[in-house]
C-alpha cells in the first residue's frame, strides 16, 4: 500500500471510525483526487489520520498544553483542529490556516500510517452531502469504482461506527465541540 500512496493515489480504507477515502496528505496532486471523487469544494477542510504524537509534533509545530493533556487521556475516536500547520499540502488546509487531525488509536491505520511515514487523508467514503456510510456495504458502487485501490480488511463487517468527535481548544485551553 505504501508504493500505491507514494505514487499519489487514493484509496478507501477502514479507518478508526468509518470507511474513508485517503491519500497522502503531503501530495496537493492525490488530495485534489479526493476533492473530485467527493465532489466536494476545495474550501471544505478534510480531516488528516497521523499514527503518533510525535508525527502530529512534525506538521504541527506549537500544540497548547490543554490539547497535550487532552491527548494523554481521551480514549475515543477525536478529530482536533489545530492552527499553523506545516509540511501539509496546501489543499488540505483551510482559509485560516488550520488543520482537522486525529492520531488514530485503530491498529490497522497506526501500522498503516506508520509504516507509509506521513499522514493520510481521511474524509468519509460518499458524495458530498450524501449520507455517511457506516460500514463497506453502505459505500456506492460510483466511489469504490473512484478510488485507485480499495483495502481488502473488514469488508465483511457490519458493525456500525460513527464519525469521529470534532473539536477545537480556544485561547483559554476551553473545549468547543464542534461534532
Amino acid at each position: 500500500m505504501n508504493e500505491i500512496l507514494a505514487a499519489g493515489k487514493t484509496i478507501l480504507y477502514p479507518t478508526d471510525t468509518v470507511w474513508g477515502i485517503g491519500c497522502d496528505a503531503t501530495n496537493s496532486t492525490a488530495v485534489a483526487k479526493i476533492f473530485k471523487i467527493k465532489q466536494r469544494s476545495e474550501s471544505k477542510s478534510l480531516i488528516i489520520l497521523v499514527s503518533s504524537q510525535q508525527m502530529l509534533q512534525y506538521y504541527i509545530p506549537y500544540i497548547s498544553e490543554a490539547e497535550l493533556a487532552y491527548l494523554q487521556q481521551v480514549t475515543t475516536p477525536t478529530t482536533i483542529i489545530y492552527s499553523h500547520p506545516q509540511h501539509l499540502a496546501s489543499n488540505v488546509v483551510a482559509a485560516d490556516d488550520t488543520v482537522a487531525i486525529r492520531i488514530v488509536q485503530d491498529t490497522f491505520c497506526q501500522r498503516m500510517i506508520s509504516d507509509f511515514g506521513k499522514p493520510i487523508v481521511s474524509t468519509s467514503a460518499n458524495l458530498s452531502g450524501e449520507q455517511t456510510p457506516l460500514y463497506f456495504q453502505m459505500i456506492s458502487k460510483k466511489i469504490i469504482s473512484q478510488v485507485d485501490y480499495v483495502v481488502p480488511y473488514r469488508q465483511e463487517e457490519k458493525v456500525i461506527h460513527q464519525p469521529s468527535r470534532l473539536i477545537r481548544f480556544d485561547d483559554q485551553g476551553n473545549i468547543q465541540i464542534l461534532r
